[in-house]
């Protein structure tokens, strides 16, 4: 879990908001940049009757009829949804907090 706690000069509660909504849009950019991931992924595992994570874990260019270019493209689709998935995941964990409500103690901190 990551806190993000918010200092303002002024209306935090504004700040806070407009953080929030910049977490939420790029939220739904990588919902959909993994839907997208999925759906290329999705050829090669109907092909090869294997999940994407099976082949990164276990077949080499050489099980592939495609060879070379067909495991650098599956490969590469896998590595980049891994990396949307992490980057997701860490800003779905991310909790928000007013700075100022923290020090007068009107919330848990």
């Amino acid at each position: 879990m990551s806190v993000i706690h918010i200092t303002a000069n002024g209306d935090t509660g504004q700040l806070l908001q407009l953080v929030r909504s910049a977490i939420d849009g790029e939220i739904a950019k990588l919902e959909l940049g993994l839907e997208l991931a999925r759906k290329r992924l999705f050829p090669f595992e109907q092909k090869y009757g294997v999940s994407s994570g099976h082949f990164a874990a276990e077949m080499t260019a050489e099980d592939l009829t495609g060879g070379d270019d067909e495991y650098v493209r599956w490969a590469g689709e896998y590595l980049l949804m891994e990396r949307l998935q992490t980057k997701l995941q860490r800003l779905q964990e991310v909790e928000y907090s007013d700075a100022a409500l923290l020090q007068s103690n009107q919330i848990p901190g």
